[in-house]
């Protein structure tokens, strides 16, 4: 399995601290060998997954091999903000 993380999954990881820092990509590797606390998110933003990183998540679409990273943030903001990202988008088009 590929991954592809987006320009602002790795900008926002590269704010991180170190460790957290580390953390989020061991654990964005980890995707290739199928690790990780993944899981379907539901309502509004079904059709994505989410990884679990402690109190970060990450936003991932599945397209064949491929597992694009889309949107990284705090636990506590990362749905609301990612609904508004996909509503703005849905908008533009």
């Amino acid at each position: 399995m590929r991954i592809k993380p987006s320009a602002q999954v790795a900008e926002f990881v590269r704010g991180l601290a170190p460790e957290p820092r580390r953390q989020l990509r061991r654990a964005i590797r980890g995707l290739a060998q199928g690790r990780g606390d993944v899981k379907a998110l539901e309502g509004d933003l079904a059709g994505y997954w989410r990884l679990r990183v402690g109190s970060y998540r990450v936003i991932l679409w599945r397209s064949g091999s491929v597992t694009e990273c889309v949107f990284a943030e705090r636990r506590s903001i990362i749905y609301e903000v990612f609904a508004e990202e996909l509503r703005k988008r849905l908008a533009d088009e």
